[in-house]
This record gives C-alpha cells, sequence and structure tokens, in this order.
C-alpha cells in the first residue's frame, strides 16, 4: 500500500528526492510522514505534513535542508533532501497517519512503507 523509492548513493552537499505512493484507500485524506533509522539506532522522525500539504513540521536537524511535500491527485508524498551529510545516512521509511494532521510520534502512523536506502559518502 506504500511504495518508497528514490534512495541511492550520494556525496555529501548533494540531493536527493525520495518519493512515496500510497493508495487512495490509505493516504489522500490522512497527513503522511517521513521517518529514518540509521543502524543501531533507534526510527526517528524526519519530517510530516498534514492531509491537505496546509502545513508541515520537520526535525531540527534537517529543518532548512529537506522540504516535505504531497501531490493529492497522485496520492504521493516527496521529500526533497539537498545539502546533505553523512549522518543523514540511514534508511528512510514514508507513514501515513491516523489522522490528518502532521505529528512527530510514531504511535500517530498507522501504515508504513518497506523503506529506501540513503547513504551519504563524505
Amino acid at each position: 500500500q506504500l511504495q518508497a523509492s528514490g534512495g541511492g548513493l550520494v556525496q555529501a552537499g548533494g540531493s536527493l528526492r525520495l518519493s512515496c505512493a500510497a493508495s487512495r484507500r490509505t493516504g489522500s485524506n490522512n497527513a503522511m510522514g517521513w521517518f529514518r533509522q540509521a543502524p543501531g539506532k533507534e526510527r526517528d522522525f524526519v519530517a510530516a505534513i498534514s492531509w491537505n500539504g496546509g502545513s508541515a513540521t520537520y526535525a531540527d536537524s534537517v529543518k532548512g535542508r529537506f522540504t516535505i511535500s504531497r501531490d493529492r491527485s497522485k496520492d504521493t508524498v516527496y521529500l526533497q533532501m539537498d545539502s546533505l551529510k553523512p549522518e543523514d545516512t540511514a534508511v528512510y521509511y514514508c507513514a501515513v497517519g491516523r489522522g490528518s494532521l502532521a505529528s512527530t510520534r510514531i504511535a500517530a502512523y498507522a501504515y508504513w512503507g518497506q523503506g529506501t536506502l540513503v547513504t551519504v559518502s563524505s
């Protein structure tokens, strides 16, 4: 029901854009979010966007470098990642919220994609 794509290997300072397509039954009226998990670490919040794209929230570590957006006509959420750093290396997961408002909490999300690996080399 969620298909994330766009990960890969990039040098520090580079950019990547992640995409996540949700089925209409799971995403069109719900908030969506991105989380990431580095090896040996817990899954952390990255960014989230409300059901209509009217509001977004970001982790402090990515604020000013990452931009979340969504296209409701395509039931797709994007994560534009600029000025990437080696510490951004992780598996990135998209998720569909239980409600319509953006949340930083893992428990606020009901459906998860399979993850896409982002590797930033120094």
